[in-house]
């Protein structure tokens, strides 16, 4: 193995495939009604957050990161770290600042940080793709600068079931919060350039929103028959599975992996949420 990957539970990948590929896992926490909470039972989770239980998350430490790259830089291995946007959380900053540390511990050995600009699937394809530079034979280095160059073409698009935790988050102004709800106005949401939340659109209805992010991928992306497509759902399997028959009968990607969003990221954007993540080509991030 020629370095190792460390990333974040944001990049929502299941753990199985982690651990096939030796694929070592940064924790965020969280609390529920104030209080830590079992094992993560997603329709649990989120039923409880459509009853008002709130939910506090919490960064990843410069502490906890640096004991996860210590120890494989103590094994005599090379680190890429692969993490959540720095748009949206200050976790990118807390890991840069451990690895800087780490690496004047072990000068003979290189460590090397992403900023995916993506959470969600927008930032475990990029983890995906990582492990397969890997096993190409790619050292740390030329494997960090082909993410970098990868993550701009990475489309995120999204539509949330309640505006609410937009709001609360301050993505939306308080009067665009209630004239979404009143309307059942869906907005249309994208990671942008910088990796931040922004919208881009809007939908009168749910299945208009699915549609509509149909439509993005169908429009922008990038032979997708030769890539995995991601869809992450807040606790909304059919539509999750709606938009993948969308996917599947205009332009079939070669893959698509669903998953369930991991409580952390999906306590910012809410019960119901439905997110799609595909390859685009450059500056699609910016392109709509």
């Amino acid at each position: 193995m020629s370095f190792i990957i460390v990333t974040d539970t944001s990049a929502n990948l299941p753990r199985e495939y982690l651990e096939a590929q030796h694929i070592r896992t940064a924790s965020f926490s969280y609390t529920v009604r104030g209080k830590e909470p079992g094992p993560f039972d997603g329709h649990e989770f989120y039923e409880a957050m459509r009853r008002g239980a709130l939910v506090r998350t919490s960064l990843i430490s410069p502490q906890k990161y640096g004991s996860l790259f210590r120890s494989a830089l103590a094994e005599g291995a090379d680190v890429l770290y692969v993490g959540m946007s720095s748009g949206i959380s200050n976790s990118m900053y807390c890991a840069v600042m451990a690895a800087q540390e780490a690496a004047e511990e072990y000068p003979e050995r290189t460590i090397r940080t992403v900023d995916t600009l993506g959470a969600s699937l927008g930032e475990g394809l990029l983890v995906i793709e990582a492990a397969a530079c890997r096993d190409r034979g790619m050292d740390v280095t030329q494997t960090a600068e082909h993410l970098n160059a990868l993550r701009r073409r990475m489309c995120q698009v999204f539509t949330v079931d309640d505006l609410a935790y937009l709001k609360r988050g301050g993505r939306l102004s308080s009067a665009a919060a209630i004239v979404g709800t009143v309307l059942q106005i869906k907005p249309l949401l994208k990671g942008d350039g910088d990796g931040k939340i922004v919208a881009f659109g809007k939908s009168r209805g749910r299945k208009r929103a699915v549609e509509a992010l149909a439509e993005r991928y169908e429009a922008l992306a990038e032979a997708p028959e030769t890539q995995t497509v991601g869809i992450a759902h807040a606790d909304c399997e059919e539509d999750a599975s709606s938009l993948a028959a969308l996917l599947r009968r205009s332009r079939p990607p070669k893959d698509i992996l669903t998953v369930l969003y991991e409580p952390v990221t999906g306590s910012h954007v809410g019960p119901g949420t439905l997110a799609l993540f595909f390859l685009g080509g450059e500056g699609v991030r910016s392109a709509f």
